[in-house]
């Protein structure tokens, strides 16, 4: 049934991926990247455009995963995909939301987990998409420009490309929230020491002086 889905989704082209990164942010079980794919092999001048057409949908289909998220909590997901799947790009979450979001947009996990997980958890809305934004980009227009410039050869480059991606970005990803979390833990550090620090009082006058100093000058 999918596979017929997908032919038919194929012949339309680049609307065609637009519908199907639609309802991969939303939930289609397979991933957006396979008719992408299939679509650069048989136009590959055009695979920028494709890359475009795939991102645009993803993102706005995404506060559509979202929402059926926060309305539906996560028992949908469990209908719809493998466990393992859920399971793991919930361990991401409960680590560093942030975190699961970039990493997820780069692995072979289908991104509607991380846009309904982001609901379930209360995840802020305007974070998904900026991350979602960079992740998905990313990964749409590696493909994109692989096809374009190597053409058909691309296509044994791409079966990895989840990897390749996730080996460069997972380390930057990972030093970012380091030094995000040493800035914010100094910043909490500073404002403790400053709340610790008694205000400064004005120094009373001995009784002794206070009356010397009300007394007429001879």
């Amino acid at each position: 049934m999918f596979q017929d889905i997908l032919e038919f989704l194929r012949s339309f082209g680049p609307l065609g991926l637009f519908i199907h990164s639609f309802a991969d942010a939303v939930i289609f079980p397979i991933p957006a990247f396979f008719l992408q794919v299939s679509l650069s092999i048989v136009h590959p001048k055009d695979a920028l455009w494709l890359a475009t057409y795939g991102f645009i949908g993803c993102l706005l289909g995404t506060p559509l995963g979202y929402a059926i998220g926060k309305l539906l909590g996560k028992s949908v997901l469990y209908k719809i995909l493998k466990k393992q799947w859920i399971d793991a790009a919930t361990n991401l979450f409960q680590k560093n939301g942030e975190a699961a979001i970039l990493i997820g947009s780069f692995t072979p996990i289908p991104f509607k987990v991380f846009t309904i997980l982001s609901g379930c958890l209360n995840f802020p809305l305007w974070r998904l998409m900026a991350y979602a934004a960079l992740g998905r980009a990313t990964k749409f227009y590696v493909v994109g420009i692989l096809f374009y410039l190597y053409g058909n050869a691309a296509e044994g480059m791409v079966k990895d490309v989840s990897l390749y991606i996730a080996l460069i970005a997972v380390p930057l990803i990972l030093i970012g929230l380091y030094f995000k979390r040493r800035h914010k833990r100094k910043k909490m550090l500073q404002q403790q020491q400053a709340e610790a620090v008694p205000s400064a009082k004005p120094v009373e006058k001995p009784v002794l002086e206070q009356v010397t100093d009300q007394s007429p000058s001879a």
